[in-house]
C-alpha cells in the first residue's frame, strides 16, 4: 500500500499540473460590444479574433451589450477585459456623474487607445416631415437604450439646443436595429444613434424607405466643448443622401481596467495596432483609427501596458 502511495504520488501531481483548472498559463480576454446592428459589434469580433490568433494562450469572447455605459460598469466589475466606450461615457465615468450613471468615480478605468470617431446621426423617416432639431418636437424619437452613451449623447445635445424630451411626442429607448424597425412601421419618426459612418441599422432603413438626415449646427458642439466637435456625415453616406450634413463627433475609446496585467494590455494595444486592416475589414469606421492620436486627449489614464507599447512604437 505504501509503494502503491510513493507511485500514485507524482502521477496525481502530473495530472493536477496537466488539468485545465491548474492551467493558469491561459488567460482570457472578453470583449464587450454593443447591439449587434452597430459598429462595435463587427469591430469586437474582429477584436477577438485578432487577439485569438495572435496572443499565445488567450482564448476570446465577444459580449453584445447595451454599449459604453455597461461595458465601463462590466469593466470596473471585473467582467471583461476590454471594451468599447464613448469618450463622453469615459469622462462621466471617471468623473462620477451619477446623472450618466456613475455615483462614484470609476477609480480602476484605464484607457488602451482613443480610435475612431462616433458621429451623431439624427434620421427620420421622410414621410414625418422633421428637417431640422426644432421640427423634432410633438414627434416620436427614438434616442437609444436607457442610459447607454447614445442616450446620454441624446440628453446633451437637446440641453443645448434649449430642449427636452418633454418637448417629444412620445420618447422611445430602444436599441439601433428596433427603432429602425418602428419607422419602417410608421409607429416612430425617428432615431438618433451615435455610431460609426455607414452604420448597418440606418443602411437598411435608408435602403427601405425615403430618409431625412437631421442637421445638428455647429454651434451645438461649440456650447458642448470636448470631447464633442463639429464635424460633417459625407453625402451619399446613406441612400438617398444628397448633401454633407453637419453633426457632432466624439471620439471612442477602447477601455481596460487597471486590474488587467501589463503585459496582457501590452498585448492587447499591440495586436491592435499590427492588424488594423483587419478591423477596416469588418467595418469602415476602422479607418478612422489612428496610432499617432491614440495615446492623446485621454479622459483616464493609459494603462501602463499601453503605455509601454506607445513608447516602443515612439508614439509617446
Amino acid at each position: 500500500m505504501q509503494l502503491f502511495k510513493r507511485l500514485a504520488a507524482p502521477a496525481v501531481a502530473a495530472a493536477i499540473a496537466l488539468s485545465p483548472s491548474a492551467a493558469s498559463a491561459q488567460q482570457f480576454i472578453n470583449v464587450l460590444t454593443g447591439g449587434t446592428s452597430g459598429v462595435y459589434y463587427p469591430l469586437g469580433v474582429a477584436l477577438a479574433k485578432i487577439y485569438g490568433d495572435n496572443i499565445e494562450g488567450v482564448k476570446t469572447q465577444v459580449q453584445s451589450t447595451k454599449a459604453s455605459v455597461e461595458n465601463i460598469k462590466l469593466i470596473a466589475q471585473g467582467r471583461g477585459e476590454i471594451g468599447f466606450a464613448l469618450g463622453d461615457s469615459v469622462k462621466a465615468a471617471a468623473e462620477g456623474n451619477a446623472e450618466a450613471g456613475f455615483p462614484q468615480k470609476v477609480e480602476k478605468l484605464r484607457a488602451i487607445a482613443a480610435i475612431y470617431p462616433n458621429y451623431v446621426q439624427i434620421v427620420a423617416s421622410k414621410d414625418s416631415g422633421i428637417t431640422d432639431l426644432a421640427s423634432l418636437k410633438g414627434k416620436a424619437l427614438s434616442v437609444g437604450a436607457p442610459a447607454s452613451g447614445t442616450e446620454l449623447n441624446a440628453r446633451a445635445i437637446f440641453s443645448a439646443a434649449g430642449m427636452s424630451y418633454d418637448d417629444l411626442g412620445k420618447t422611445e429607448y430602444l436599441p439601433f436595429a428596433e427603432s429602425v424597425e418602428l419607422i419602417k412601421n410608421r409607429q416612430l419618426d425617428a432615431t438618433l444613434q451615435s455610431a460609426g459612418l455607414g452604420v448597418a441599422s440606418i443602411r437598411d432603413l435608408a435602403a427601405s424607405i425615403p430618409i431625412t438626415v437631421v442637421a445638428v449646427p455647429a454651434e451645438i458642439a461649440e456650447k458642448l466643448g470636448a470631447p464633442f466637435q463639429a464635424v460633417e456625415i459625407p453625402a451619399g453616406t446613406y441612400d438617398g443622401q444628397a448633401e454633407a450634413v453637419p453633426t457632432l463627433a466624439i471620439t471612442n475609446i477602447l477601455v481596460t481596467s487597471s486590474d488587467v496585467s501589463d503585459d496582457l494590455a501590452y498585448q492587447m494595444t499591440k495586436q491592435l495596432f499590427e492588424h488594423l486592416p483587419d478591423l477596416v475589414a469588418a467595418h469602415n469606421a476602422a479607418n478612422g483609427i489612428d496610432p499617432k492620436t491614440a495615446a492623446k486627449n485621454l479622459p483616464v489614464p493609459l494603462h501602463p501596458g499601453a503605455e509601454r507599447y506607445y513608447k516602443e512604437a515612439g508614439l509617446l
